[in-house]
């Protein structure tokens, strides 16, 4: 597995990042096609056999059920002190008061709640899921800063919100003297390049480890368009995402599926070594619900595109709405 430095962190983070919202009781949580722990568990085995020893997880991601079972899986798995960690928080798991957003009481309860169901005493990125409208930059930053200097996280990161709300926050903190954003997780794939304008640049500049999530489209890309899965028929925030510019779509998704047939490869490899091979980008985050999901995507980190199929994929992009910042 290829090792990647988290930005300016000093962290060594695999090439790769498992996202864990596929792991967690079906049950609860907004996401039915989640996987029980027998099954979670198996493919947390698998990607640590692979080498990959970053994993991503939210509080909100079946009902707090993901944190559980990855931290038990990895209790059991793994090596503490070679794995990074990250959890987020901001999206309420209660309908009740002060039960999401970044005030200062959301952020320690959350992440001591994140503790308790991770079975740890920190975890290495703690990262905001959106930016808070209703709290102010300031509120959040100071209390980000606390938990670190509490020893309940080593970095802190965020996720999607615009460029100037990032270059905001960046300023605020370098302003106060507080622990500073070091990743950004983002939106970014070949059906939704508008990071490429701001924030990408932005992160560069600022030695900002970029982290895309769902860098396959949930799975759009790596199928014909008219065919679907158990998954995209209950995902409604995949719809949200894609489903405005799927007619504008199609001819990406066409030139993947060439490239790959040329190649020989899989498709989900060919739009997942695009990503991967882009300036800037670090780790992107994958999901996985089958063997064959993990293998492909390590397998993506070695398949070298040409300029000229790059030129292809990129040329059919049309611009779209930015979505994925609620």
């Amino acid at each position: 597995m290829k090792m990647k430095k988290l930005g300016r962190t000093g962290l060594d983070v695999s090439a790769l990042c498992l996202g864990c919202m596929t792991y967690g009781i079906p049950e609860r949580g907004p996401h039915p096609w989640t996987l029980p722990e027998a099954e979670s568990r198996s493919l947390i085995k698998q990607a640590l056999d692979l080498g990959i020893n970053f994993f991503d997880t939210a509080n909100y991601y079946s009902d707090g059920t993901s944190e559980e079972i990855v931290g038990r899986a990895l209790r059991d798995y793994g090596d503490r002190d070679s794995l990074v960690v990250a959890t987020k928080c901001y999206f309420p798991l209660k309908s009740q008061p002060n039960a999401g957003g970044l005030s200062r009481k959301a952020i320690f309860s959350a992440i001591d709640a994140s503790l308790t169901r991770l079975g740890m005493d920190h975890v290495d990125l703690f990262q905001i899921h959106r930016w808070d409208y209703d709290t102010p930059i300031e509120v959040t930053l100071e209390a980000l800063h606390d938990v670190v200097k509490a020893g309940k996280a080593r970095y802190i990161g965020a996720s999607s919100m615009y460029a100037w709300q990032f270059a905001k926050a960046l300023f605020t903190a370098d302003l106060h003297g507080w622990t500073r954003f070091s990743t950004m997780q983002n939106h970014v794939n070949l059906l939704h390049r508008e990071e490429e304008r701001e924030m990408l640049p932005l992160c560069r500049d600022q030695g900002i480890a970029v982290l895309p999530w769902s860098p396959l489209a949930r799975g759009r890309l790596t199928r014909d368009p008219d065919a679907s899965s158990t998954r995209q028929d209950s995902d409604d925030v995949g719809r949200g995402l894609y489903d405005a510019a799927a007619e504008a779509d199609r001819a990406i998704i066409a030139k993947v599926a060439e490239i790959a047939r040329n190649r020989g490869v899989p498709r989900a490899q060919v739009a997942l070594a695009w990503v991967a091979g882009r300036p800037g980008i670090t780790a992107p985050i994958i999901g996985a619900s089958k063997p064959g999901h993990l293998t492909d995507a390590a397998a993506a980190l070695d398949l070298a595109l040409t300029d000229d199929e790059v030129a292809a994929l990129e040329g059919a992009y049309t611009p779209h709405a930015i979505v994925g910042f609620s």
